[in-house]
């Protein structure tokens, strides 16, 4: 019997995940919710990037970005991604890797609806990751797309969300003299129970 106490209790690593980010959320300055996104290229050169994790559902991490940026071809091509959140003020980080869907249709357009209408117009009007010649050049096609798309513009088809259905999640504390805790939760597939291995530091 693995000795999982406090903290790391439970048999449910996303409601583990919840909770710890519940935590963050009161001692974090700023954007406690955010990830740090790994994927790979066509050549197999790891990308990473800063992203916001918008859902811990009961069976993945939900975020959402343009289709046709970077990461968004890389998630397309592979499938396959993995991210780290950390947070210096609970001295905590969890580190998932897994496979990668769309999510789209309802849940995205709602999302999109709640997000501030600059930010909505500004999805319409960055064609992310690609060169920009200026900051004029992008004010000036935010222009352009508000008096096209108005005061309630649609959720872009190139704008959506992605689910990780981990494989692997791990939990890790910072313990005294470097001794670390740390528990990963492994599964072959996403439909399989998982298998839990306390980790040295």
């Amino acid at each position: 019997m693995i000795d999982r106490t406090g903290i790391f209790a439970g048999d449910d690593p996303f409601t583990i995940a919840r909770d710890w980010l519940a935590e963050a959320e009161i001692s974090e300055p700023n954007d406690p919710n955010a990830i740090a996104l790994a994927t790979v290229d066509a050549d197999g050169l790891p990308n990473m990037r800063m992203v916001l994790l918008k859902e811990i559902a009961d069976d993945g991490f939900v975020f959402y970005t343009n289709y046709d940026s970077a990461k968004g071809q890389e998630l397309a091509a592979t499938g396959k991604a993995g991210f780290v959140m950390h947070w210096k003020s609970l001295r905590r980080q969890i580190r998932v890797r897994g496979t990668i869907t769309r999510q789209e249709g309802p849940e995205a357009d709602a999302y999109y609806a709640s997000r501030s209408l600059k930010s909505r117009l500004g999805a319409w009007a960055s064609k992310q990751s690609r060169p920009l010649s200026s900051r004029g050049a992008l004010m000036a096609e935010v222009a352009k797309v508000s008096a096209r798309h108005g005061l309630n513009p649609s959720r872009p088809p190139f704008w959506g969300g992605f689910k990780i259905t981990p494989v692997e999640i791990e939990f890790w504390a910072d313990g005294d003299f470097r001794l670390h805790d740390r528990f990963v939760w492994r599964r072959g597939e996403a439909t399989a129970p998982w298998e839990i291995t306390r980790l040295n530091p």
